[in-house]
């Protein structure tokens, strides 16, 4: 995770264009002393050669790879601007997270941020922030953009005797994760679990629920409630609407006669299934190139040949998760790498043309070249 601490950020600042953004926040970065003085002219180029907006208020400048040598050590500095900054194309910064690295530890810190800033109405939130510590909020996460199910949350064929001790472990997995306190554990235990059919049962909470998640359970052994086959329970704790399309999931699963591939099989496969609402559409599958996968510049490059048309497009990548290929928080989110198969689904009048100018894209590198 990214460290943050109050020192690193500045609030209710002003500028009169990104430029004089850029450069404010290369002096902070030289207070510091991550870089030297000149590697501002590094921020302006990159700036130059493509715009460092990421979507949602948040511009993330930085150093071109020439200026690398100039940074004596990885380091951020953010400035807060509540007025806005005009970023160009009639983009509105409200956060600039400067960024310093001596290689390629940037992409890390990317890959966090595109994670935690990728939910809804981040943008107005961000603006709104009167404080260093409500920023800081946002930056860790505590904004919840999507129910949360980790390979932790998964439990695989546990010795357990009977449904109650398969709900119980449930339980117990999300609260150790802090997503349920003991309250929420005792009514997910006492509420009576549901049978959805083909071995599937579901238990769930909204009591004193943190973070909403969901936990998947198996027994070591077939088990039997009321006649019935105990083969896994999913665990539910619910805050807000954010399971919905982890449900349809399931749904899709039941309708499909497929619950059977979340048994008998590991975490990652579980997670790709309940996660993973499969779009519909014409369909392309093009693999990536650019050495360091989909990061801030090709993704930029790929959201705007994508804007281009009409169709809804979705990319999904190898471990089955899809987005929306229009958002770059969402797109580099995914941690597209080098060489990784990517499915791209179009949905409308033009989704054959979208696809073959992604494939176009793609193929000619991104803006990065082949």
């Amino acid at each position: 995770m990214l460290s943050l601490s109050s020192n690193d950020i500045k609030l209710n600042q002003s500028a009169p264009n990104k430029q004089l953004a850029i450069k404010t926040l290369a002096q902070n970065l030289v207070n510091k002393n991550y870089v030297e003085a000149n590697y501002v002219e590094g921020m302006l180029a990159r700036e130059a050669q493509h715009s460092t907006y990421l979507g949602n208020g948040i511009a993330i400048p930085h150093g071109t790879v020439d200026t690398r040598d100039l940074v004596n050590k990885t380091g951020v500095q953010l400035h807060h601007y509540p007025q806005g900054v005009d970023w160009g194309e009639g983009k509105t910064v409200y956060l600039a997270i400067a960024i310093a690295a001596k290689s390629d530890e940037h992409l890390a810190i990317l890959k966090q941020l595109t994670h935690v800033l990728s939910a809804d109405g981040i943008e107005q939130q961000l603006q709104q922030c009167d404080s260093t510590e409500s920023i800081i909020t946002l930056l860790e996460g505590r904004q919840q953009s999507e129910t949360l199910l980790t390979a932790d949350l998964v439990q695989l064929a546990f010795p357990a005797k009977d449904l109650s001790q398969l709900t119980a472990v449930a339980a117990g997995l999300l609260k150790h994760h802090h997503c349920i306190d003991n309250t929420g554990v005792a009514d997910a235990i006492t509420t009576p679990a549901t049978y959805l059919g083909q071995g599937l049962w579901l238990a769930k909470t909204t009591k004193s629920v943190v973070t909403t998640a969901i936990s998947f359970v198996t027994p070591a052994e077939p088990l039997l409630q009321d006649s019935l086959p105990v083969q896994g329970v999913l665990m539910l704790a619910s805050a807000n609407d954010l399971h919905f399309n982890n449900m349809q999931c399931v749904a899709d699963l039941i309708y499909q006669q497929q619950v059977n591939q979340l048994f008998n099989t590991d975490a990652d496969i579980v997670i790709g299934l309940l996660t993973n609402v499969k779009p519909s559409g014409v369909t392309a599958i093009f693999t990536i190139h650019n050495s360091h996968g989909l990061h801030a510049r090709p993704s930029a490059m790929l959201v705007n040949i994508a804007k281009k048309y009409q169709a809804d497009i979705q990319v999904t990548n190898m471990a089955g998760k899809s987005t929306n290929a229009k958002s770059l928080m969402k797109l580099m989110s995914l941690g597209v790498s080098c060489d990784e198969v990517l499915t791209f689904t179009a949905q409308g009048e033009d989704a054959e043309l979208a696809l073959k100018a992604i494939g176009e894209g793609i193929d000619a590198g991104l803006g990065e070249g082949k």
